[in-house]
């Protein structure tokens, strides 16, 4: 009686430092993107995208698995060296690269074409934690900061001259999670962050520019800084945004136009403006239950260029309607909020600083792509994770999900052998 006790209680001990609420929501979003490619690539000649993905899900579950399972120290050790080789990729880019709708990205290996700066992500946020773990390391020092400044801004630098601007945007914004995270100074990072954000509001209008400085006014205000720095900052933010307007009048034609299809895409329907169009019509079109699996009108038709990619967004919510978007929506905030959650509860510091670049990764992508789709945000070519089609981006995600799977396993273990 006492062994079966034993077994059991072991069992279940083991079971424990399994996290079953990200794997399962990993697998839900998986398997979710695979019915919207075969929906978006149905009967148009275009299955070898649906098997594709198909492969590279399973290929990357098992990446998952076996990436969660690795020591803790060995992930720590091998960041550098992992990191140079996906630096060697992108420069491996520019002389044997595949050229894809001008953007030289992709590596042709034979039996797959990978993309560097999907890889690049990952291992830009591993380096990072792990410089930032080290005993003795302080953000707010320039030392560390320029160390820093020089992990993401090699790999950026390499990303933009492909050029793949979407990409190396998250670079930035995952740095600016894992700063944030670390104990670099927040008034600095709503300065940065501020900058897009107004930029974009005086384009819109005199009275989004003024929302948008007065919101981050009173923010500033809130975070009480010394007053000087304070009024400095929320001057230098004002006059940004009113020149804005000013400078883009001073560029070329063809820069002008492709911030006025941004702003207003109604302005060049047949041209720039069309993939917005089309994206917020096929959304709008599914009313609150959808139209029915493969019964897409805007899907269905290929009115959507490149749907199964950037515009995937647009499948779920068109045949499954406003039920369908958010429940993609749920599923993609719940893995973020795990992702954020674990990192609270872990002591590691590598582990945790991985957490919150993992999460931060996850949630930029969905804003922007999601933004993309509805026509909040400028298309940028960033695909929304776990659903678009690409092999590199699937299985980059799946390993992602690996470290977090890793960290909660890592931390589990600690407490049970406590």
């Amino acid at each position: 009686m006492s062994k079966i006790n034993k077994s059991f209680t072991f069992q279940k001990n083991q079971s424990d430092f399994f996290d079953w609420s990200t794997f399962l929501v990993t697998i839900l979003l998986v398997s979710f993107g695979l019915i919207s490619i075969y929906s978006a690539t149905y009967d148009s000649g275009m299955s070898t995208f649906f098997n594709r993905q198909l492969i590279y899900a399973f290929l990357g579950t098992g990446v998952m698995l076996g990436v969660m399972l690795l020591p803790e120290r060995l992930i720590y050790r091998y960041s550098f060296f992992l990191y140079t080789i996906s630096i060697i990729l992108l420069i491996l880019v520019f002389p044997f690269g595949k050229d894809v709708y001008g953007t030289r990205g992709w590596l042709d290996i034979g039996i797959m074409t990978i993309q560097p700066s999907e890889f690049a992500k990952l291992t830009t946020l591993l380096l990072l934690a792990n410089h930032l773990s080290k005993r003795g390391t302080d953000i707010r020092t320039p030392r560390d900061l320029g160390v820093v400044a020089a992990i993401v801004l090699i790999p950026m630098i390499l990303i933009l001259l492909e050029p793949d601007t979407g990409s190396a945007s998250v670079l930035i914004a995952l740095t600016l999670g894992v700063l944030l995270w670390t104990g670099f100074d927040i008034f600095t990072i709503l300065f940065i962050v501020s900058i897009p954000v107004v930029i974009i509001a005086s384009l819109l209008g005199t009275i989004q520019f003024v929302i948008a400085v007065a919101i981050f006014a009173i923010i500033a205000i809130f975070l009480r800084k010394k007053l000087y720095i304070t009024v400095i900052s929320i001057f230098i933010i004002a006059a940004i945004g009113y020149s804005s307007p000013k400078i883009v009048e001073s560029l070329a034609p063809h820069q002008q136009a492709r911030i006025h299809t941004f702003i207003n895409p109604e302005d060049d329907p047949r041209g720039k403006g069309y993939n917005v169009i089309q994206s917020v019509m096929a959304v709008g079109s599914g009313g609150f239950a959808g139209k029915g699996f493969l019964q897409g009108t805007q899907t269905q038709l290929r009115y959507i260029p490149k749907q199964w990619t950037d515009f995937i967004f647009c499948v779920p919510t068109e045949e499954f309607g406003f039920l369908g978007g958010t429940a993609v929506i749920l599923l993609l905030g719940g893995l973020i909020y795990r992702c954020y959650t674990i990192a609270f509860k872990i002591s590691s510091p590598f582990m945790s600083i991985l957490c919150i670049g993992v999460g931060t990764i996850f949630f930029y992508h969905t804003l922007i792509n999601i933004g993309m789709a509805i026509g909040l945000m400028p298309v940028m070519g960033i695909p929304l994770p776990f659903m678009s089609a690409g092999g590199s981006s699937l299985i980059v995600n799946m390993v992602l999900v690996g470290l977090v799977l890793n960290a909660y396993r890592s931390h589990q273990k600690k407490v049970y052998e406590n």
